[in-house]
């Protein structure tokens, strides 16, 4: 049976490694990577059948070669850039994020038609929705207003999602799907930033209620979604010109996501503080004048505890439905395979 060229941006990175192997699992597509950092020749971490090509989403003519060269079926996009720490919550460098988030994704648009493909699985984020950092979001679906976040990454994705969205015809079918925060092996955000707690002595404090919800989602599941777009927008199309929230359909509350984490590492906090939000936003507003006269990022901001003490929960019935989705792997699951591989990182590192 001939296979079905399927091209992946960012195919290197995290997603985008394991939407590769999701789509190798299924055996019947021919996939080609794009990514700045493609592997060397040689390399035994990443799979030798696949073709990898180092190209840069900001090069149009580059991108539009590649893409004709290839000829793909079907396009996912998982290429963005994803501010972390203080940055992550606000407009601070988005020149950079708008220009790959956006202009990347006007760029993979155009040259996913000119080379004649069947259209576009595009990867975004709740936080089109959720980024309004000071207010709570509750099972929220797809009717949601978006374009309203605070922050550079929410907001460049909202205008990518649109821009995608808009692209949807009947001779080039789209859809986006909107992811929560991701977790797994070689997750450089949420395992590596709660461990860090255990060290600087922060586990006992839970800032706010702590009984606000939150999802998040195994970086397996959300591959699984993107080669169920694939199928779906080659095959039925429902979901064309359609958004989907992907998640674990488990919704956490903050403070035991942090437990089960800690409880991976063979830490248990001694003892419970409870810190009011108001309390704790001024504690952030200290850290951040701190970090600017030291040059030194720490672990606290304004951000981080809106963001922490807020509800932040999504439906995932659109995606069941139109994509036949469901999470494979349990958070729980999830977690202590997540956790296990950063520990045995964590052991390579001493050991050098």
């Amino acid at each position: 049976m001939e296979r079905i060229p399927i091209l992946v941006t960012g195919g290197c990175g995290f997603l985008g490694t394991a939407v590769v192997s999701a789509l190798l699992d299924i055996q019947r597509y021919a996939i080609t990577v794009i990514d700045i950092n493609p592997p060397s020749l040689g390399s035994t971490t990443f799979p030798n059948d696949v073709r990898y090509v180092r190209c840069d989403v900001l090069d149009p003519a580059t991108l539009l070669k590649t893409f004709s060269e290839s000829r793909p079926a079907i396009v996912i996009h998982t290429v963005g850039v994803y501010p972390l720490g203080m940055k992550r919550y606000s407009m601070e460098g988005k020149e950079m994020v708008f220009e790959v988030n956006v202009e990347g994704t006007k760029n993979v648009i155009d040259a996913s038609r000119m080379c004649g493909a069947k259209g576009i699985v595009y990867t975004s984020s709740v936080t089109v929705v959720f980024d309004e950092l000071n207010k709570d979001f509750r099972n929220v679906d797809e009717t949601w207003p978006t374009g309203r976040a605070g922050t550079s990454y929410g907001l460049s994705k909202a205008i990518a999602e649109d821009i995608v969205l808009s692209a949807n015809a009947h001779d080039f079918v789209t859809c986006a799907l909107r992811s929560a925060p991701i977790f797994g092996p070689n997750d450089t955000a949420i395992i590596p930033t709660l461990h860090s707690c255990i060290a600087a002595g922060q586990t006992p404090f839970i800032l706010g209620t702590g009984t606000n919800f939150q999802d998040f989602v195994y970086v397996v599941n959300v591959a699984d979604a993107h080669v169920l777009a694939v199928g779906n927008l080659l095959n039925s199309q429902t979901a064309a010109g359609e958004t989907m929230f992907i998640t674990n359909g488990t919704p956490v509350t903050t403070r035991d996501l942090c437990l089960a984490v800690w409880k991976e590492f063979g830490h248990v906090p001694r003892f419970q503080i409870t810190i009011p939000e108001a309390l704790a936003s001024w504690m952030g507003f200290g850290a951040e004048w701190v970090s600017w006269l030291t040059s030194t990022e720490g672990l606290l901001s304004r951000g981080i505890v809106s963001d922490g003490c807020r509800d932040r929960y999504a439906s995932i019935l659109k995606a069941r439905r139109v994509l036949g989705y469901a999470p494979r792997v349990s958070l729980e699951e999830g977690l202590k395979i997540s956790c296990q591989h950063y520990q045995k990182q964590l052991n390579g590192r001493s050991k050098r």
